[in-house]
């Protein structure tokens, strides 16, 4: 019973993914923890058999026995391969392939082949699902072998900015109604955070000689430069990410320091231009952590919305894990920079800078 029900209190949960793929980017070399997934693996024939019994819908792993989102499904696929390929836990293979498969055919998709929700409207795009989707196809890309996993997750890259990406404010707007062009563009902190991730998950394995990876590199690149130039005086982003009377909130922020921080560390922008927006994003956000590991100021769980006032009233919520992964990714890429001689220099540069 106790196994039950933690399982059904935390489930295969994409905030818990995204801390899962934190911890497997730390830097010490001592062997990772299996603990989780050995947990994951001991209960999934229990809770298939109780599947069976009272159906997949009722079931407490229903994101596995009745997969129907995103959400179900992405960042855990992502993160599983991530241990899998790094030999954590047991073999999680079976899971892995019936996520995937999901995500690459069964997910509903737009004419043009974007991946997409019927919610709010019955076709409507998210900027959050760039992460849902893209890194499990990069990741099963890299498992396989198979390049069609590698063209999947570019073209959802492409075409994801396509639709939501402005080059000329070099932001991603929260989503888009299809059957609804002239929607207003909301520019979201974590929908941008969301994004940055996806990139940096995809460059970090899409081969070098592939079609796409030029277009997606200066998507990135231009991105990037937008955030720096949105940055406040206190490190961190706004809710709203141009809108400075919006509050500053910091699951978006770690995702910014954390992608901008890994885009340093693999030579993909300047270590003197963005090493100290990256720094003072993250003693920014240190000062959100609580002496009792608490992350403040992250924004609660939040749907696609269609007026400003909804964004700049989400509350705020340390008990909300939309931070902590993220949080950890940041920290464990700005070591990385501090011990990369370049990077060091970038911000040593910018703590002795005369005022």
């Amino acid at each position: 019973m106790q196994d039950e029900q933690l399982a059904s209190a935390i489930g295969p949960r994409w905030l818990v993914a995204t801390a899962l793929v934190a911890s497997l980017t730390r830097l010490s070399a001592d062997p990772l923890p299996s603990g989780d997934l050995d947990f994951l693996g001991r209960t999934i024939p229990y809770f298939r058999a109780q599947a069976e019994k009272i159906g997949a819908p009722k079931s407490s792993y229903r994101r596995l026995f009745d997969t129907n989102s995103l959400d179900d499904s992405g960042s855990m696929t992502a993160a599983l391969i991530k241990a899998r390929l790094a030999g954590i836990g047991p073999d999680l293979l079976p899971e892995i392939k019936h996520w995937a498969d999901y995500i690459r055919y069964k997910e509903i998709r737009l004419a043009d082949g974007t991946v997409a929700r019927h919610r709010p409207q019955p076709e409507s795009l998210w900027a959050d699902d760039a992460y849902m989707c893209i890194p499990a196809l990069a990741q099963m890309g890299k498992l396989t072998g198979d390049r069609g996993w590698y063209d999947e997750a570019a073209k959802q890259a492409v075409q994801l900015a396509r639709h939501l990406f402005n080059p000329t404010v070099g932001l991603y707007m929260h989503g888009r109604h299809m059957n609804q062009p002239l929607v207003a563009e909301f520019r979201w902190g974590r929908a941008n955070g969301w994004v940055i991730l996806a990139q940096c998950e995809l460059l970090d394995v899409l081969p070098e000689d592939h079609p796409a990876r030029p277009e997606i590199l200066a998507t990135y690149r231009r991105h990037v430069q937008a955030l720096a130039e949105l940055q406040s005086g206190a490190g961190l982003w706004h809710q709203l990410l141009d809108k400075s009377d919006s509050y500053l909130e910091s699951s978006a922020t770690a995702m910014f320091v954390y992608g901008i921080a890994h885009g340093i560390n693999r030579g993909w922008i300047n270590a003197a231009t963005y090493g100290s927006v990256a720094q003072a994003g993250w003693l920014g956000l240190a000062e959100k952590v609580t002496a009792q590991g608490q992350v403040e100021a992250s924004c609660v769980g939040t749907t696609l919305a269609s007026d400003s006032v909804y964004y700049y009233n989400r509350p705020t919520s340390a008990h909300h894990g939309h931070a902590y992964g993220p949080v950890l990714l940041a920290g464990a890429e700005m070591i990385r920079l501090y011990q990369n001689q370049i990077g060091r220099a970038s911000c040593r540069e910018r703590v002795s800078s005369p005022v």
